[in-house]
């Protein structure tokens, strides 16, 4: 995966050009924010391209155009598509993949890239030329954005980043890359991510459910909202577990405490896709230096966002729910994730999103004008 000094040289290069010029701070550890155009359109449906450019669906699908200047409001259960600021014309042998950012996926809103011609979401192929979309359902808020503002984020790859299993295995041998109740979790089959029903000493809260028919919330309002409005604080259960209801939305936090050395970037995948009763994590990217820090942080705990499919479903304290999957970078990156460059999570203990106040939030780093 190519580094923040990379990303930057595309855009030098004009293989990353937009309608607005691209700032430095869009620019993570081993990833690009993408932004939000001036105009949405509200859809019929989700749709693939496939055969054609995403325009020839609009004409097709679209029920009508959204001017976010002046009318910025996403109603949930809508499905929206929003041309992004930015677009691509990737050089032989770079290919790219995007994903929700971590806030993002905290507010239970949809988020995915489609291309021209596209035959999957989130990836973009080798040698691609043209404009980007971001496809985007807001699930349990209604919410406000604006033109500029970042959703989803991208990562560009050249070749097969991506460690296989003995080099995953070397790594962990190299690395204490994660901890578990304070020591270093040595596992059979390394990265395992299990969930945590219990709390800490101190916690009660062990999750959180998002409110039906909750009030609006703007994504550019930092440490803002009441959380009692939006979320149902979920005590310690019985038994430590708990039943997932279909339809709702869900925040609750790893056992595990996870890092991510500097020279490699991580992404949390499904444990086992043939359980299929629930979804773990939209946001599933972990930057270079989550967790990792000056080596005085043993890791930081994954949030994870968790939806219930059909029918309840009972998981349990210490069920395993995910695991990551590490890919080297191209490179230390000039900047690396933490509070230094304005990351939010660093530190997370069980958090909601960065709208929702420090006070009621725990687990958040406070604002960086306050830091």
């Amino acid at each position: 995966m190519l580094p923040s000094q990379e990303i930057w040289k595309l855009i030098e290069k004009n293989h990353i050009k937009a309608s607005e010029t691209i700032k430095k701070r869009q620019i993570q550890p081993a990833s690009l924010d993408l932004r939000l155009g001036p105009h949405a359109y509200r859809l019929q449906a989700s749709f693939l391209p496939y055969k054609s450019p995403v325009e020839y669906k609009l004409n097709e699908l679209s029920m009508t155009k959204i001017n976010l200047a002046t009318s910025p409001v996403l109603e949930r259960r809508c499905v929206y598509l929003i041309p992004l600021m930015e677009r691509l014309r990737l050089p032989a042998g770079l290919k790219a993949k995007a994903n929700p950012k971590s806030t993002t996926g905290r507010l239970d809103v949809f988020t995915r890239l489609i291309t021209d011609y596209g035959t999957e979401f989130e990836y973009v192929r080798t040698d691609y030329a043209g404009p980007l979309y971001a496809e985007v359902m807001p699930r349990t808020f209604s919410v406000i954005v604006h033109p500029g503002l970042s959703l989803s984020q991208i990562r560009f790859i050249r070749g097969d980043a991506e460690l296989n299993d003995k080099h995953t295995q070397e790594l962990y041998r190299e690395e204490n890359l994660i901890y578990l109740d304070g020591n270093p979790k040595r596992d059979k089959v390394p990265g395992r991510l299990s969930v945590n029903l219990r709390g800490d000493d101190a916690a009660e809260v062990i999750a959180y459910k998002g409110r039906k028919n909750a009030p609006i919330v703007d994504l550019e309002k930092i440490d803002h909202y009441e959380t009692n409005e939006f979320w149902e604080p979920i005590a310690k259960c019985p038994g430590d577990r708990l039943i997932l209801n279909p339809g709702d939305f869900y925040i609750l936090v790893s056992r595990e405490r996870v890092r991510v050395p500097p020279n490699y970037a991580a992404e949390m995948v499904p444990f086992d896709p043939s359980v299929g009763e629930f979804r773990i994590h939209y946001a599933g990217f972990f930057d270079p230096g989550f967790g990792y820090g000056d080596g005085s942080i043993r890791g930081t705990r994954a949030v994870l966002e968790v939806r219930a499919h059909e029918v309840p479903f009972v998981i349990e304290h210490g069920q395993v729910v995910g695991r990551l999957v590490y890919s080297r970078v191209l490179g230390l990156p000039d900047k690396i994730y933490g509070t230094s460059i304005g990351s939010s999570y660093q530190r997370q203990e069980l958090a909601l999103s960065k709208q929702f106040r420090r006070a009621a939030n725990p687990g958040l780093a406070p604002p960086p004008e306050a830091a």
